[in-house]
């Protein structure tokens, strides 16, 4: 398979430099068109654990904020630095970065 669709959470303060760093990677390229991606806004929730430094929570207690969900395609053969360029503009401890195969895609 030739390309794959991320699915990033993240908090909206942050999308700008999302989005900066998946241009610089050149992640969602589709054709003729760059910078192409989607994003909606969900609910995450999750339990920090004792040792961990969370960005937003306390360890033990449940958080629960608003979040993107920011879906975008990425050619597989960049995926590690595409997840690395992520990564250095996350502010998550333990950033939530799916990676799902794509049989096809519009092209």
């Amino acid at each position: 398979m030739e390309y794959c669709k991320l699915e990033i959470f993240i908090p909206e303060s942050h999308f700008r430099a999302l989005q900066k760093a998946l241009q610089e990677v050149d992640a969602g390229h589709i054709g003729n068109y760059d910078s192409c991606l989607s994003c909606s806004p969900v609910t995450g929730m999750w339990r920090p654990l004792e040792g961990t430094s969370p960005y937003m929570g306390r360890a033990g207690e449940i958080s629960e904020e608003p979040e993107l969900k920011v879906e975008v395609t990425c050619r597989v053969g960049r995926l590690d630095e595409t997840i690395a360029a992520i990564k250095r503009v996350h502010p998550y401890e333990e950033p939530v970065i799916n990676a799902i195969p794509l049989i096809r895609t519009g092209q």
